[in-house]
């Protein structure tokens, strides 16, 4: 299971941003740019439709495949209780040929993208993830270097967290107190909130800017 609250910023405050998070995470920051495939099972393969996402990290000198497939979220009492999404989430590392795997069990393309960007890893009680990208889309299959941008000028923000049917409240707690750092650059809520650009990250951003992140704490 993860934890996960998402936001959008706009890209000209994407270097304050990214000022924030470094003295907040006190770890150097990891490029992204991974080509993602969603692949959805045809009709009448298994009783239920399914749907996997394949990763293609192209950051590494060898490109490396993760497979990864994200489940229901948690709903109920509990659910409306918190103010992350807890969902469940199964990964794993997968040869090059695994998209030539799924398509012979008869899973179809269902879209593309290429997401480029950055992202802290860091513990701050619990393990946490933040991630700020582009979501780009390509005007043919598999043409990665000609992406374009689906939303110009907004980047996605996405904080997670790994978390268990034990320990979802504490992740709350962890991920709602970081969040609460970002509040002035960003708001972050539950993916399928609608949200918009927050009034005060032009000044937020000007301010970190002129010191540097020097007095973030």
């Amino acid at each position: 299971m993860e934890c996960v609250v998402q936001g959008i910023i706009e890209t000209q405050h994407v270097e304050a941003l990214e000022i924030l998070l470094q003295g907040l995470c006190g770890v150097p920051k990891v490029s992204l740019r991974i080509h993602e495939l969603c692949l959805k099972s045809a009709p009448g393969l298994g009783a239920v439709a399914s749907e996997v996402r394949l990763l293609c990290d192209l950051e590494q000198p060898e490109p490396t495949w993760t497979v990864r497939h994200v489940g229901g979220a948690m709903r109920g009492a509990a659910a409306d209780q918190i103010s992350v999404l807890v969902r469940t989430v199964v990964e794993s590392k997968a040869s090059k040929n695994v998209l030539r795997f799924f398509y012979s069990l008869g899973y179809k393309l269902d879209h593309e993208l290429l997401r480029v960007g950055f992202a802290f890893h860091f513990q701050r009680g619990v393990r946490i993830s933040v991630t700020v990208t582009s979501v780009n889309k390509m005007p043919k299959l598999y043409a990665v270097e000609d992406a374009v941008p689906v939303t110009p000028g907004i980047k996605l923000v996405e904080v997670t967290a790994p978390a268990s049917s034990e320990n979802y409240t504490e992740v709350d707690v962890a991920v709602s107190s970081f969040c609460e750092y970002l509040a002035p650059l960003l708001h972050l809520s539950k993916p399928g909130v609608p949200t918009t650009v927050v009034p005060t990250a032009a000044a937020a951003a000007a301010s970190l800017m002129s010191n540097g992140g020097s007095k973030i704490l």
